[in-house]
């Protein structure tokens, strides 16, 4: 992407954005034109989460799960790691080795052969979060830091890390995590809302619109920068035309954000960024400085479209003893429509997308996966597209392409020539049953290469919900080869076969399972620990793993043996380091998952040994 040679804060603080695009139902995005060749150009990476065209013509890729930084070749998928940060820490699914920012001076020569980066990692000589109640989590003392790496040409290595920032929170969900270097000299990064107010969050505030305090600043303690954009020198200071918000001077360019995975610049320094609705309303935004994006208020525009605050925390039944759902609200939760904040926010560019609020979002489609039939697509990462005149793709010039792991495509938003405002209709290009992560141009902007998730959910080609992907772990190459009907565009692998057809192909018969009420007990506490970001405080009300409870459960479990689902647990959770928690504590999280299925508790305890639990059969 280019860039201006210089810059001003004004060109963000400052400036009307052009009326915005109320955009509809998912519906209303159109199939792409352009033809594309897709290819594989390789896998087997361990959480892909940014990739980056580097000055040395090669991909530069961070492994969220692995902790790596990794130089691939893209004429042949030649795979090089510049560096194992040892320090990450990654228990979840939406934590670990995150952003990463190349200096514009890397390999010119300037002194500055520099890569910044961000992850999460323990510090146990800061204080616990007081989110987290079970002092034992491994997300009690995970915070998140961004380090400034040397790399030496001659070995192609990454060494040296020194601190930029550390201490800001690190959470069990939505962390957000980009990072951009900007063309004020400036690095720009993102934290998310931490996921609070829903699913296992869901008796905590969300605190996005919470500021700094003077005292805060002083102690270095960064707890507000939670639901925040931040803008730092890059020694980590707080630059001296930073917005002052509320009376203090922080770090905080904006606030008001639940989950904002994509950031990037045009060429005039206008920052885009792309941010994750709940049930609606993905966003896409300018960022100004100082502004308020509105969240939890608002999602989207202050329209009262199919969304309301609810604050389970103010509960008047102590919210501990209620069951968090996405789509019925208990009475005793206050609630707040949009349109009764009496604060200003920003509104959005465009929104992915809207729906009305009769609108049901209990798709039989997605068989107990809800969410991945909601309108919302799952933003993760925003890419400028403005290539030179008579350059890049016909017709895609002054766009935005936004990458969503939902829907396992990429939407192209089209905007004015200026850039303030979108231009729709929104088109949707490469359907497939993947998780499309982030993205990179090639430097003629006719070739994409974009960075899959390692597992996770997502929406099928046929509408429901899989749990099985396409290319997980990899970068995929899509090369503009010719105008014509769109039909080119999608992935053209075939579909894996849906995880719950594979294995209702059996249904052996055994005795029934057999563990202990105590067993149980301990298997939700270590549930509580490991597993509820990613499959919800009711094993039902998941955001990234697949429900364990309910009729997809019953429809993937109930008459395979136990072995089947431990060792399926064993294999895979944590997604960051499966196998890890120990034997009997997957035993423990499978008796856990039985007795929330209805299955009763008897006098011995279930074993953590497989070839027990094969005679042992799941029934109803």
């Amino acid at each position: 992407m280019r860039l201006v040679a210089t810059f001003a804060l004004a060109a963000l603080i400052a400036g009307a954005v052009a009326p915005a695009l109320a955009q509809g139902a998912p519906d209303t995005a159109v199939t792409g034109s352009k033809q594309f060749e897709m290819k594989e150009l390789t896998n087997g990476l361990e959480g892909p989460w940014e990739i980056t065209w580097g000055p040395d013509d090669w991909l530069w890729v961070t492994e969220r799960v692995g902790g790596k930084i990794t130089r691939v070749n893209p004429a042949d998928g030649t795979k090089q790691v510049a560096i194992d940060i040892e320090e990450v820490s990654a228990p979840g699914g939406q934590d670990g080795l995150l952003g990463m920012a190349l200096d514009p001076g890397l390999l010119k020569d300037t002194g500055n052969d520099y890569v910044y980066a961000a992850y999460t990692y323990v510090d146990k000589s800061l204080p616990k979060h007081d989110w987290v109640k079970d002092p034992f989590s491994p997300y009690a003392n995970l915070f998140a830091k961004i380090v400034r790496l040397s790399y030496d040409k001659a070995s192609g290595t990454l060494s040296d890390p020194q601190v930029i920032i550390a201490g800001m929170p690190g959470q069990n969900d939505h962390n957000s995590g980009r990072l951009k270097f900007g063309p004020d000299g400036k690095l720009y990064y993102t934290i998310g809302d931490g996921g609070k107010g829903q699913l296992g969050n869901w008796c905590i505030p969300i605190e996005a619109q919470r500021l700094p305090t003077a005292d805060e600043l002083s102690a270095k303690n960064w707890v507000a920068y939670q639901g925040k954009s931040l803008r730092l020198n890059l020694d980590g200071s707080i630059p001296d035309d930073n917005p002052e918000i509320g009376g203090v001077k922080s770090h905080v360019f904006t606030y008001g954000h639940r989950n904002m995975q994509g950031i990037d610049f045009g060429p005039d320094g206008t920052l885009y960024a792309s941010e994750q609705g709940p049930k609606t309303d993905d966003e896409v935004n300018v960022l100004v400085g100082g502004d308020n994006y509105g969240w939890p208020h608002v999602v989207g525009f202050k329209d009262d479209k199919a969304y309301q605050m609810a604050r389970w925390d103010l509960a008047t039944t102590p919210c501990a003893q209620l069951t968090f759902s996405d789509i019925t609200i208990d009475p005793s939760v206050p609630v707040e429509d949009e349109t009764s904040w009496p604060d200003q926010q920003h509104d959005p560019l465009a929104t992915l997308f809207t729906v009305p609020s009769d609108w049901d979002f209990t798709d039989p489609a997605c068989g107990g996966i809800d969410f991945i039939c909601w309108p919302t697509v799952a933003t993760s990462s925003m890419q400028a597209y403005f290539p030179t005149a008579g350059g890049g793709i016909p017709g895609w010039e002054n766009s935005l392409l936004v990458t969503t792991l939902k829907r396992g495509s990429i939407y192209r938003v089209p905007l004015s020539a200026d850039g303030k405002s979108a231009a729709g209709p929104i088109e949707r290009y490469f359907q497939s049953e993947n998780r499309l992560r982030d993205m990179a141009l090639s430097p003629d902007m006719k070739t994409m290469y974009v960075a899959t998730d390692v597992s996770g959910l997502v929406g099928t080609m046929s509408g429901g919900a899989g749990t099985t992907l396409q290319n997980p772990g990899a970068i995929l190459v899509y090369t503009y080869t010719s105008e014509g009907d769109g039909a080119a565009a999608a992935t053209t692998s075939e579909a894996a076969p849906a995880a719950e057809e594979t294995a209702a192909a059996a249904t052996p018969a055994g005795a029934p399972a057999s563990f202990t009420a105590e067993q149980a007990a301990r298997g939700k506490t270590a549930y509580d620990a490991n597993c509820v970001s990613c499959h919800g405080p009711d094993l039902i009300s998941a955001n990234y793993g697949p429900p364990l409870a309910g009729p997809y459960f019953e429809g993937k479990w109930v008459g395979q043996t136990v072995a089947a689902l431990y060792t399926h647990v064993h294999d895979r959770m944590p997604p960051s380091r499966p196998g890890e928690l120990g034997d009997e504590t997957y035993a423990d999280l499978v008796a856990y998952i039985l007795s929330v299925n209805g299955l009763p508790a008897g006098d011995a305890e279930l074993p953590a040994e497989v070839g027990k639990l094969e005679a042992m059969t799941i029934a109803k």
